[in-house]
């Protein structure tokens, strides 16, 4: 029990500064609470956050290992997500004004919007299909993580992470999804939609590279 804080404490910072670095979790977070509102932000925000639990597991029962050591493995979930990536990339740069700019302010639904359902499955695909994801909780595990502390441990670590991510996402949704806020997202939200639609693209792109070229 004498080495759980300390290895806890530097997991958490690890994870922190990882989580709150811009990538594809970020960018479908922020696209869903500027076009569709906090309800179907937060649910893709917890999609993503449970999303980590496969990560874990995987790194906890070992298939993680095999995901490295065979690179055609590996290339085939980096085309995946960059599929997926880029699908949703294009849907967000299709993204048009509001045609009623005054519902916008006064936080009218969008017709479109999906459900909490489908906003939560987008979250858990968006990171249950990054391999950087996968390769990063391996390397957590095999680097930071003694292979002496007890497997318990190592689940209590998992499910903090996934809780962890989940709530930063979560409040993320919150701030993004303020009155004020808001307003001023649904007015100019296209643009930044558009600008989400052009960072998703160029993730599908770097992952279709960098697998290309590993």
């Amino acid at each position: 029990m004498t080495g759980f804080w300390p290895e806890f404490l530097l997991i958490a910072v690890v994870h922190l500064m990882a989580v709150a670095s811009p990538g594809p979790d970020f960018a479908i977070v922020l696209r869903y609470a500027v076009r569709f509102g906090r309800q179907q932000a937060i649910a893709a925000s917890i999609g993503i956050g449970a999303a980590i639990l496969l990560h874990v597991t995987w790194s906890l029962v070992g298939i993680a290992v095999l995901i490295q050591t065979t690179p055609w493995l590996f290339k085939v979930l980096s085309f995946a997500a960059a599929g997926y990536l880029f699908y949703i990339g294009i849907m967000a740069l299709r993204s048009k004004a509001p045609l009623h700019p005054e519902q916008a302010i006064a936080g009218s639904a969008n017709e479109d919007a999906p459900s909490a359902r489908k906003a939560f499955v987008a979250g858990f695909i968006t990171n249950g299909l990054n391999p950087k994801a996968t390769l990063f909780f391996l390397s957590l595990f095999a680097v930071i993580i003694s292979p002496m502390t007890p497997l318990f441990y190592k689940v209590i670590y998992g499910v903090y992470m996934a809780v962890a991510t989940a709530a930063w996402f979560c409040m993320l949704s919150i701030i993004l999804t303020q009155t004020k806020v808001r307003g001023f997202l649904l007015l100019k939200g296209y643009w930044f939609d558009r600008l989400m639609g052009l960072l998703l693209l160029a993730l599908a792109m770097h992952l279709v590279v960098s697998s290309i070229n590993s």
